[in-house]
């Protein structure tokens, strides 16, 4: 199997970091491979000498770098600009630690909002810079996008288990799932913010987890590669909305509050390139995962980030 590896995980108590541990222990675990899944408890990574110690600790031969400031889109909205230098801060870090390091191979993730708002589709990994990102996300996509003039993988919206659900900052698909569980405990309506018609490309944590892996151990190229579901996989709002519904058995009325910002209307993203690598990929289906998630959530409520 080669030289032994040290895999050091930032976020790694996160939504994805989470889903990494999982999937380590339950599919991916070699015994030439030694993971090490960091929380905020062993250290700031907006500071440099403590993330110099990390790593002087660890001595890892690999990093998958997942920490960031995240959330969606009325969060970005109202810290755009705590979400460029926090990032940027955590970001050169954790580069300079593994350069410092000598490091073989560190992963980072992006994320398909940051590429440019005016833009033809379906996006692809040659398009990052080709124009400013969409106004919502300003801090947090110009930050992200300084990684990739270093390395990166480009996922698309994440959910699963053990993702923020707090109703203000969460993503659309964990926000949906909590509204929903206070709409049947109060026997009220559920409200989604927005007219659902915008449309998302969701990746399953769990999937994000086994094609990083993929691209840490097999995947040699510099240039970056988007980890989605295919175009015609994408879902509106609406849609996703109608899978919570159904993932955690919600009888009430849906309704739709158009005051509310729809944000971006889409960012199809090409997985053209990541099938050429691995045809044989299957995604989780939707329905599924999210029914999955929602079961998770319901489980651990009393106990979840919410």
């Amino acid at each position: 199997m080669g030289e032994s590896k040290v895999i050091l995980v930032t976020g790694g108590s996160g939504l994805v970091g989470r889903a990494f541990q999982e999937v380590v222990a339950t599919e991916e675990k070699r015994p030439d491979e030694t993971w090490i899944f960091l929380s905020s408890k062993d250290g700031d990574l907006c500071d440099a000498e403590e993330t110099k110690a990390i790593f002087d600790k660890h001595k890892p031969t690999h990093v998958i770098h997942l920490a960031a400031l995240v959330g969606g889109l009325f969060k970005n909205l109202k810290y755009n600009l705590d979400f460029w230098r926090m990032n940027t801060k955590i970001n050169d870090n954790v580069l300079h630690s593994c350069h410092l390091s000598k490091v073989k191979k560190c992963v980072s993730c992006l994320s398909t909002c940051i590429f440019p708002d005016k833009t033809t589709y379906p996006i692809d990994e040659t398009m990052v810079h080709n124009g400013p990102p969409h106004s919502s996300n300003f801090g947090y996509a110009y930050s992200k996008r300084m990684i990739d003039v270093q390395n990166n993988v480009v996922p698309t919206n994440v959910y699963g288990k053990h993702d923020n659900f707090n109703l203000e900052d969460s993503h659309v698909l964990p926000g949906l799932i909590h509204k929903v569980y206070l709409a049947e405990k109060e026997g009220k309506p559920l409200v989604v913010w927005g007219t659902g018609s915008p449309r998302r490309q969701f990746i399953y944590s769990k999937d994000l987890a086994r094609l990083m892996i993929w691209v840490m151990r097999e995947y040699n190229e510099a240039d970056p590669i988007i980890l989605s579901v295919g175009e015609d996989d994408e879902l509106s709002i609406k849609e996703a909305a109608e899978l919570v519904v159904e993932g955690m058995g919600f009888t009430g009325k849906l309704e739709y509050d158009t005051s509310k910002s729809d944000g971006q209307f889409k960012k199809t993203a090409s997985n053209a390139k990541l099938m050429k690598y691995r045809p044989d990929f299957k995604f989780t289906d939707p329905k599924i995962a999210i029914k999955e998630t929602c079961q998770w959530f319901l489980s651990n409520y009393e106990t979840c980030r919410k």
